[in-house]
């Protein structure tokens, strides 16, 4: 943490307006850091807590409505590379849909709090045609309580913060490598459960090829989310649609004298 305050009283606001920028991005450096620290030099009355703030609203507001506009533009294309990136991209889409679904604007108020919602629920919401009135209203409103309550909390524990640098700091390499591998056991785990999914749903599979040899004599029941046939930009001819959430919903539109195939992305 030693390092990190000396940085910032060397380059100032310009360094944490960057470093916000940068993470709202996309870019894989974490921000919580710098704003603990920005917090408590503030705290040390070495910055000023408002101007702060504002540096912090302008550089991820900047990047959220970059990715607005994308979405706006390029939803399909732009949320499919999101998806093809993130740590659970078979549910990416339908789970950030389910929150949009969930809480509407107030998904952008609490994205910033989520590791993984927070890149994609900008653009999500430009894809979702979300006014921009509204859009901006909720972006700004989780800006300001993601931003503020971090340096708030680095402005109150400000000398805790200094006593846990210097154990860090006497750590050295020791600490770093149990962070990298705990980080590494987590991504192997999450990367075991992806897995572990495909493997249980390969005993069920069947081949296009083998669905078009049989197509007279089956039903194709399409599961695919509102948001994920916008996506793939196609329909299946013949196949009933509604919802994988709904299913329960529609359980008698199943025929039942033949063999059912489920599709879903």
């Amino acid at each position: 943490m030693h390092q990190i305050l000396d940085f910032l009283l060397k380059h100032g606001y310009w360094v944490l307006g960057a470093w916000v920028l940068a993470e709202q991005l996309g870019v894989p450096v974490p921000a919580v850091p710098i704003l603990l620290a920005m917090g408590a030099l503030t705290g040390l009355a070495a910055y000023s807590f408002p101007i702060a703030t504002l540096v912090v609203l302008v550089a991820a507001v900047s990047a959220d409505s970059a990715w607005y506009i994308l979405g706006r533009n390029k939803g399909a294309s732009v949320l499919k590379l999101l998806c093809r990136i993130s740590l659970e991209p078979d549910s990416c889409v339908s789970s950030t849909r389910y929150w949009f679904k969930r809480l509407g604007a107030w998904a952008l108020v609490v994205a910033k709090f989520v590791p993984g919602l927070s890149t994609i629920a900008t653009p999500m919401a430009g894809f979702s045609r979300m006014p921009p009135w509204k859009f901006l209203t909720a972006d700004v409103a989780g800006t300001l309580l993601w931003g503020t309550s971090i340096m708030g909390i680095g402005f109150v524990f400000r000398s805790q913060l200094e006593h846990v640098g210097d154990i860090a700091a006497r750590m050295g390499k020791g600490l770093a490598a149990v962070v990298v591998g705990v980080v590494a056991l987590w991504l192997a785990w999450k990367q075991w459960q992806r897995q572990r999914f495909i493997r249980s749903l390969k005993v069920a599979r069947i081949t296009p090829e083998e669905v078009l040899a049989r197509l007279a004599e089956i039903a194709i029941v399409d599961l695919r989310s509102s948001v994920e046939l916008e996506l793939d930009g196609m329909k299946l001819p013949g196949a009933l649609w509604f919802d994988r959430k709904e299913l329960g919903l529609h359980r008698d539109k199943i025929p039942r004298d033949r063999d059912v195939i489920l599709y879903c992305t």
